[in-house]
Formats: C-alpha cells, structure tokens, sequence
C-alpha cells in the first residue's frame, strides 16, 4: 500500500487485525517524523513507475493500493504505469473532495501558483494551509502577511518579509481554527482541495467568518479504480483477495 494519508493508517489498522494479509505500507518519506503504524513500513521513493514495477515483482505482491494524498499526482502516475507493467490488480483509495457549502465564498485556481496571484497587489493577511512543499510560491507576493502552518519545519527556509510559522499536525477543531484566524486577523485562507475531516475544520471557520478561501483544485484522478472510504477498500479487497 501506498500511504501517507488518514485512510492509508486505518486501513493498515484494520488489515493488520486479518492474519491472512501481508502488508507493507510505503510513505514517501516527506514528513520527518511519520505517525506510527501497524504493520510493516519502508520509507522512500522507488525511482519512477520502473522502479515500481520492479519493486512489486520482486516482492512477489498480490495487490497495490494506491492511498497516497489526493495532490501526490505523480506517485499515482507512477503507481497505474507500474501496475500496467505488471498485471496485478491495484486500486486507489481516494477520499472525496470538499464540496462548497451555503455560506462559503470559495475561488477556484489549478494551482498554488495561481492561488498567491488570486490574492491580488493589496496588502492581505494569508492563512498559507498548504503544507511545506510548495510554501515557497508566496515569494513571488512579499505585499502579503502568511500563517504558514506545516507539520514539520519549512525547509529550505523561504525569504519572506513577513510571515509567522505554526507547527502542528491535524486533526484540527473549528473552534481553535477560528481563534487561530481571529488572532491572526486573516482575510484569506490558501489550501488545497484534500478533502478529508483532518483539516476541513479551517473550511468551517472561514465560512463562519466571512472568509475568502482560496481552493486549489485537484489534478485528474489516476487511471485506476477507486474507491472513497475505507470500509469499500476493505470490500474491495476482501473481493479481489479473499482471506485464507
């Protein structure tokens, strides 16, 4: 299984609960002190589909799941090219996407690139919620003030005239979300489309405060079966791998 996410730790809670399963959960290796799992982990990349591909013969796999994060558009790339090569069947566990409610004001950009123009050329107060990766985009719009908020320390260190960082990992509650934008006095939140109940607690507090949320839309979604919850992967592979 590939993980990273909520869903890829509780499906590995609920396999490692059926001795007929033998899991191995790969994480890439971007968070520096990964959450603890239940089941056997390995930590890296595998060089390309390839790499992959030779990977899964070489471990005499039955089954891939592909449970990375909805934006980790290149692993699941990598992920339908490696399986194509192969032949063994694989699915992707993929949690659904927020869906705008009554009450929210949300703008749609492609890209983090594209959220940091949206801001505009006057001076706003940026809750940057996009993780560490990509944290160095806002370069390119030092008019604004970020709340970068990552589970581990941004680095390289991005040059920013003004800027606060908040290290913290989810799940969040809304009502420390909004104290955290109140006291911050943010006008606009940054974030990607993750979908999930983790993080949605910013979602609700910018909506209860009028805020402006700036979403970053997912890429097109790999080329695999899916599924949304962990309870249909559980079915799924309980019918492409019966236990015993």
């Amino acid at each position: 299984m590939l993980g990273g996410t909520t869903e890829a730790s509780a499906l590995a809670r609920a396999l490692a609960a059926h001795p007929g399963y033998d899991v191995l959960l790969s994480l890439a290796g971007r968070t520096e002190k990964p959450s603890p799992q239940p089941v056997p982990t390995r930590i890296g990349g595998f060089g390309g589909a390839d790499g992959l591909a030779a990977f899964l013969r070489q471990g005499q796999f039955d089954l891939l799941v592909d449970a990375t994060h909805p934006f980790a558009a290149r692993m699941s790339q990598n992920a339908t090219e490696a399986v194509a090569k192969t032949g063994i069947p694989a699915f992707c566990l993929r949690r659904a996407p927020w869906i705008a409610q009554q009450g929210d004001n949300w703008r749609h950009v492609a890209s983090i690139q594209d959220a940091v123009a949206a801001l505009g050329r006057s001076h706003r107060r940026v809750f940057l919620a996009i993780g560490r990766q990509e944290a160095y985009r806002a370069e390119t719009a030092q008019q604004h003030f970020y709340l970068i908020r990552s589970v581990d320390p941004v680095d390289p260190q991005i040059v920013l005239t003004n800027a606060r960082y908040i290290l913290d990992r989810g799940p969040f509650d809304v009502e420390s979300e909004t104290a955290l934008l109140q006291e911050h006095r943010i006008d606009a939140v940054i974030t990607k489309n993750s979908g999930g109940a983790a993080t949605y607690a910013k979602i609700a507090a910018a909506r209860a405060l009028g805020i402006e949320v700036i979403m970053v839309s997912r890429a097109a979604a790999p080329a695999m079966p899916a599924v949304e919850t962990v309870e249909a992967a559980l079915a799924t592979i309980n019918h492409l791998l019966p236990p015993g």
